[in-house]
């Protein structure tokens, strides 16, 4: 792969974690009253819905279908896009519950700790097997990411098992929606159609939820504002890019690159929102741009595609 295009899709894959690494402050400046759960509910739906409607814009300009390719040995191509929707659903709820249980640093740590790792592991039956310097880079980010997260909040989160069982799930749903949607990518279908058809389905199986929780902060001026920029920039404009990123990248490089987001959090956190940070999170944040930065540096001369044509990849 040339290198100016390896060099977007890395920009891309940062951007698109910086995008999430705003949902925090995003609902901490919006109503009191917000639920979490309803939030990301609400999110996932604005999003799905924004991202359909660009599916269908860019099927109009070229006038083809997106079609779903029969899939892997054992999974047909619409089991695969059932599989990436019930992931993106269970990330969302994942997530929620381990920081609510276990505690925001040990939920986030295990949560964004566990996705990479998850993602070079089951990125193998795609054929891609990690390097020695993905493996180093990785481990400094996640290293970075625990010394950010606990500077931050203190080593008081919770040793609740149901919490860090769902911190857990939500780590691996995230490996495995990154790995069904790259799935897909690879054998040619559209990006924002894969991204539309996981979040629809994501959706659907997160809507029951908003019938049991208040969703009337919505119709307040700062419940809107909170929900248009979660749903369209953080949601739609992010998995754009992550999309963009993923056809290009080696999936557990995108996933590494994703740990952006909790750098982004904090610099928010600070600037925003009047947070300090310890000198350990400073530490953390310098760690893992350090490891992003690694698992950025292009390889060169190295590796060849299926067909046999040469390519430049990131730590791939």
């Amino acid at each position: 792969m040339p290198h100016g295009r390896t060099t977007t899709a890395v920009l891309a894959a940062v951007a698109a974690a910086g995008l999430w690494g705003t949902t925090g402050t995003a609902q901490a400046l919006g109503p009191d009253a917000a639920d979490p759960l309803s939030v990301g509910a609400l999110r996932v739906s604005l999003g799905a819905l924004v991202l359909l409607l660009l599916a269908v814009s860019a099927r109009a300009r070229t006038g083809t279908v997106p079609v779903l390719p029969p899939g892997g040995p054992s999974l047909p191509g619409w089991a695969v896009l059932l599989l990436g929707g019930l992931c993106v659903a269970t990330y969302q709820a994942g997530f929620f519950v381990g920081v609510s249980r276990a505690g925001v640093a040990v939920g986030t740590v295990v949560a964004l700790g566990l996705a990479p790792v998850a993602t070079g592991l089951l990125a193998i039956v795609l054929g891609e097997r990690p390097d020695r310097r993905w493996v180093f880079a990785t481990a400094v980010a996640v290293a970075g990411v625990a010394m950010l997260v606990v500077g931050a909040t203190g080593p008081a989160g919770r040793a609740d098992a149901l919490g860090v069982t769902a911190a857990a799930v939500a780590g691996v749903s995230y490996a495995g929606y990154t790995i069904t949607a790259r799935s897909l990518l690879v054998r040619g279908v559209p990006g924002v159609a894969v991204m539309a058809g996981f979040f629809g389905v994501g959706a659907l199986m997160l809507a029951p939820t908003l019938f049991l929780v208040d969703v009337a902060w919505v119709t307040t001026a700062r419940g809107l504002a909170a929900v248009l920029w979660l749903g369209v920039v953080a949601t739609a404009l992010a998995y754009v890019l992550f999309q963009h990123a993923l056809a290009r990248l080696s999936a557990r490089t995108v996933a590494t690159l994703s740990l952006a987001e909790p750098v982004t959090a904090a610099l928010l956190g600070v600037l925003l929102l009047r947070e300090h940070l310890s000198a350990t999170s400073v530490l953390g944040l310098a760690v893992v741009v350090a490891g992003l930065v690694l698992v950025s540096l292009p390889t060169r001369g190295g590796g060849r595609s299926r067909g046999g044509a040469a390519r430049h990849t990131v730590s791939s």
